[in-house]
């Protein structure tokens, strides 16, 4: 069972929203937050949030100020960074180790600040490795240089980085095989969208189990 309540957190960037998915005797917070171009309403977001409660996890669906105001573009990264600090005590007041997790955009918020939030791992779904046909332009190192625990899930034919571009490091790398940004897979593929979806909660629950 869970239970889902909402709250607004005041930040330095404006108000921001946590979406709270509770897990009865809760032993790990997952905070994540959405990429530059959607919510909350991801469907790789709402599949964790509905999921992992039941294996002890509480989830944290963050929404940053600018979507709370209801703006289209994502600000600077420097800006989302300050939101994402800000809601951090909201997020560490439950109690548990915080894993700090993003999708795209948020998954580059999560790995820069996890060594200075203290966060206990870090969840990058779809990291934007590079922009889309810009290889050379590599955001490697943010990755790299999360400092904690990493578990990337990213889809197999992501125009911002396929898994075989990734580098060699201390994290650990699931694929959403025939996935794009968002994990749709094409009605081609070989495996449907439900069971896509299904590798993600899979590798994210065993994941969590294995940090302690």
């Amino acid at each position: 069972m869970t239970h889902t309540t909402q709250e607004t957190v005041e930040t330095e960037a404006g108000p921001a929203r946590i979406t709270w998915h509770t897990a009865n005797k809760a032993r790990l917070v997952l905070a994540v937050s959405h990429g530059a171009g959607g919510g909350i309403e991801a469907r790789d977001l709402k599949a964790l949030a509905r999921v992992l409660p039941g294996h002890g996890v509480t989830v944290a669906l963050v929404e940053q100020p600018w979507r709370v105001a209801g703006k289209k573009v994502a600000p600077a990264p420097k800006t989302l960074d300050t939101g994402w600090r800000g809601l951090w005590p909201a997020l560490t007041r439950p109690g548990p180790p915080v894993i700090a997790g993003g999708r795209s955009a948020g998954a580059r918020v999560a790995c820069r600040t996890a060594a200075e939030l203290g966060a206990h791992a870090v969840l990058a779904l779809s990291f934007p490795l590079h922009p889309p046909g810009r290889p050379e332009k590599s955001r490697a190192e943010e990755l790299l240089g999360a400092g904690v625990p990493t578990l990337v899930v990213q889809g197999g034919n992501d125009p911002f980085g396929r898994p075989e571009e990734f580098p060699d490091g201390p994290y650990q790398l699931v694929e959403v095989a025939y996935g794009d940004h968002g994990f749709a897979v094409p009605k081609r593929a070989p495996i449907g969208q439900d069971e896509a979806v299904t590798v993600i909660t899979d590798a994210v629950v065993k994941w969590t189990g294995s940090l302690g």
